[in-house]
């Protein structure tokens, strides 16, 4: 592969991909993740404009915050909100409210987008939990599974518990590694709450799991009061607070990916928050693990009145 200007093909559209011969994940010959394998930006390209197919519906119509690595994992990385003015202009834009004015946010509508993007060296897209149409109310629900450590067993267990209290009170659920150390429990909502009412939903429901397993799982939002507790985080449901994109490559030694998987996969005992990388993640991606989430979300009415009673 050359190191000049490479053209790739992405829909109706031809992105010019720069340096494509670039390291931005290297390989090492040690255990862990230092036994990673070698992708360079080219790798990053072909990838997304695989999974593209897969990926835009969850990133289409919402802002975006963009984890760049212009040097690959070795060198320095910034996260960038503000939509840069030499991006094309193709490339669709949402200026969104910020507390002292406005930020104009990337939004990822196209594979060109992602192929340009990948370009850029952005590694990760953490996306926000709204669309565009209205910023203010969110269509999903995010409850990120931290371990204290990297013991995926708690992580498994936290989930089941998890999913047994979303099945209680009559809300689907959707399960996602993070390519980091955990699992994202998502809920699709039908976007007529606010944030602020769907953040204190999440916080009822982690709070009560928590007292059911006091052992086990906390809300506390300081490490130092964690112990060796699972944390069932649910800060990422506020405004303007993103989750990572499903699909999207994190930037972890061997390119890791979070992968969208289903609820039966759970057990399956190779199953890891990086199980999957750029290798092999459009193969995961094909089998459609979320076939079984119905794809119009639910109020929060119902499940608020169910909530309140179990909580006593």
């Amino acid at each position: 592969m050359s190191g000049g200007t490479r053209t790739v093909r992405a829909g109706r559209r031809t992105v010019e991909v720069h340096r494509a011969d670039k390291v931005l994940f290297p390989g090492g010959d040690g255990g862990g993740d230092s036994a990673a394998k070698e992708y360079t930006k080219g790798d990053l390209v072909d990838y997304y404009r695989s999974v593209a197919p897969f990926m835009l519906p969850h990133l289409r119509g919402r802002p975006l915050m963009l984890e760049r690595h212009p040097d690959g994992l070795d060198g320095p990385a910034f996260m960038q909100k503000n939509t840069p003015e030499n991006y094309p202009d193709w490339i669709t834009r949402a200026e969104v409210a910020k507390e002292d004015g406005t930020v104009t946010h990337t939004v990822c509508d196209d594979t060109a987008t992602l192929v340009y993007l990948a370009d850029q060296a952005c590694l990760t897209l953490h996306r926000w939990l709204s669309r565009t149409r209205d910023v203010e109310r969110p269509d999903r629900m995010v409850f990120d599974l931290d371990p204290a450590d990297d013991d995926f067993t708690s992580v498994r267990e936290a989930a089941r518990l998890l999913k047994e209290l979303l099945d209680e009170l009559r809300l689907p659920s959707a399960l996602m590694t993070t390519g980091s150390r955990g699992l994202h429990v998502i809920v699709p909502l039908d976007g007529r709450h606010d944030f602020d009412e769907v953040r204190d939903f999440a916080r009822d429901v982690a709070e009560l799991l928590a007292a059911g397993h006091p052992g086990r799982l906390t809300t506390a939002a300081r490490k130092k009061d964690r112990g060796d507790r699972l944390y069932l985080d649910v800060q990422r449901n506020g405004y303007a607070q993103t989750a990572v994109a499903p699909f999207t490559v994190r930037a972890r030694p061997g390119a890791p990916v979070a992968a969208p998987i289903a609820w039966d996969q759970l057990g399956d005992p190779d199953l890891g928050p990086r199980r999957w990388t750029i290798a092999d993640a459009v193969d995961q991606a094909r089998t459609d693990p979320w076939a079984g989430v119905p794809r119009r979300g639910r109020a929060l009415g119902p499940a608020r009145r169910r909530l309140d009673s179990l909580r006593g």
